[in-house]
């Protein structure tokens, strides 16, 4: 049954198409980390789960590798990912693979977001709240402050210790308004950029970037140290104790 709180989404909702980008190779995790399984269950079938439950999506799509094509369609039917339309192809860069779904992305999507696949504790929330801010702001993110001191250096030397009270750590979901992230990622591989995130990519073209409230547990899985705190992140949330 749907919730009040759905009922007033969809009254002022506009179509948003989701694109996760699950094209890397993974070269620091040693192995495919988005089909390692937490609590038995991929990680990228957790963010397109998560994904799909959340009123803000309406499309999903994923950009994998040609070989990932026929794993990723088999998580669609074994885990009931209904909004998951479309697996495309990516690039060799992540701006490429980007660009490959945004491309993709439904004629109706007045926003696009575009999500790492490597984070399976996406949550329906900060999904709506990026996209909110995209409306407003043309792009938006989540972002939680820095808790360590960072040190700009050269060749091992410290150049610059930047004020910390100005530093976040930007996460995904990235919401942008579409047309604008479709001009801004068609730049930026016409000009052969390759940015880290997809912010930087809209930066570039002017576009400003509003950040949104992230969350610690949002994190990208990366390396093998990162199994063991998401682990704790799922027995939390689902009550267990040590």
């Amino acid at each position: 049954m749907s919730s009040i709180s759905d009922f007033i989404h969809k009254a002022h909702h506009s179509f948003c198409t989701v694109v996760v980008v699950a094209a890397g190779s993974s070269e620091r995790m040693g192995t495919d980390k988005l089909f390692l399984p937490l609590q038995g269950v991929p990680v990228l079938a957790r963010t397109l789960m998560a994904l799909n439950a959340a009123p803000a999506a309406d499309e999903i799509i994923v950009v994998t590798r040609p070989e990932k094509l026929d794993a990723v369609a088999k998580l669609k039917e074994e885990y009931g990912i209904t909004k998951l339309t479309k697996v495309v192809i990516g690039g060799a860069q992540r701006t490429e693979s980007a660009l490959s779904g945004v491309s993709e992305a439904d004629g109706r999507a007045k926003i696009i977001c575009i999500h790492d696949a490597a984070r399976p504790f996406v949550t329906a929330e900060m999904l709506e709240e990026a996209v909110h801010n995209a409306v407003l702001y043309q792009s938006a993110a989540p972002a939680v402050p820095v808790k360590d001191t960072i040190k700009r250096a050269v060749d091992g030397l410290v150049e610059e210790t930047p004020d910390r009270t100005q530093l976040f750590a930007v996460q995904t979901p990235q919401a942008f308004q579409a047309d604008l992230i479709k001009a801004a990622l068609t730049a930026a591989v016409r000009d052969k950029k390759n940015y880290t995130d997809d912010c930087a990519a809209a930066e570039a073209i002017g576009m400003r970037t509003y950040l949104c409230r992230g969350s610690e547990e949002n994190i990208k899985i990366t390396t093998p140290a990162d199994l063991p705190v998401a682990e704790a992140i799922l027995r939390s949330r689902s009550g267990e104790t040590e």
